[in-house]
């Protein structure tokens, strides 16, 4: 039975991939994924054929997955970051429910990577290291009544909180309203940081309150940290305390 491997791919650089993920990428036929992903990772495995559909086609990468499987060949779907973190590996599941139908069997193996949280907090300092909670601010599958209601149980619940995709075109605002919603229940000088381009050319980083934050440009490409209470700044760096005694 061909396989598909729903791989991620990281922040963006070849050395910030798993050297799994490294592996399956030069063990498969093809690689499937969004334009701009192929384009960070394209000349490192030039062998391969690549395919590669616009932004908001999901579906049809995984059906383009099954294609290449009908073929008698081994898949990979990349991911940025990690592929069960706002990834590709749980849609993929739900399509193989429906495969009977076409006569096509396949076999799916999930291959970890970096995701943003983590790649972004390791240029930041620290802001992870306790207890912590990652949030889209995208409406275009979640309601935002719900992304809402979620941004104020962190708040309540005094989380570190990591907020992927903070903005766009059509969301300009998001970010704003974010960072008003915390502040119902987080002070307006917590320590904030936010890095652009993880781990890609342009990369940059800056820390900030929450009150100063909530009126930052910000983009898709954006990794955006709110501390805790305990949060501090450390010799330029973002760092929320564990909790360990060290007199």
């Amino acid at each position: 039975m061909n396989k598909i491997y729903v791989v991620g791919i990281g922040p963006g650089e070849y050395e910030q991939m798993t050297l799994k993920a490294v592996k399956v990428l030069e063990s498969v036929d093809a690689i499937i994924g969004y334009t701009v992903y192929v384009d960070l990772i394209k000349e490192y495995f030039a062998d391969k054929e690549f395919i590669t559909t616009p932004m908001c086609q999901e579906v049809e990468r995984c059906r383009l997955c099954f294609d290449v499987l009908r073929e008698g060949r081994d898949v990979a779907l990349i991911c940025s970051g990690d592929a069960g973190v706002y990834g590709m590996a749980g849609l993929v599941y739900e399509l193989t429910e429906n495969l009977h139908e076409i006569d096509l069997e396949a076999e799916i193996e999930v291959i970890p990577g970096v995701t943003a949280a983590m790649s972004g907090a390791a240029v930041l300092g620290a802001p992870l290291i306790h207890d912590f909670a990652v949030i889209s601010l995208s409406d275009l599958l979640t309601p935002w009544n719900t992304i809402q209601a979620r941004l104020l149980a962190a708040a309540v619940s005094d989380l570190s909180v990591c907020l992927y995709n903070p903005s766009s075109r059509k969301r300009k605002d998001y970010l704003k309203k974010a960072c008003e919603y915390l502040m119902e229940f987080k002070k307006k000088d917590t320590i904030c940081g936010y890095v652009r381009n993880i781990g890609r050319d342009g990369q940059s980083f800056e820390l900030c309150t929450l009150e100063e934050l909530k009126d930052r440009e910000v983009d898709m490409f954006t990794t955006v940290f709110i501390g805790n209470a305990q949060t501090r700044i450390i010799n330029g760096h973002m760092v929320t305390p564990r909790g360990y005694r060290y007199e």
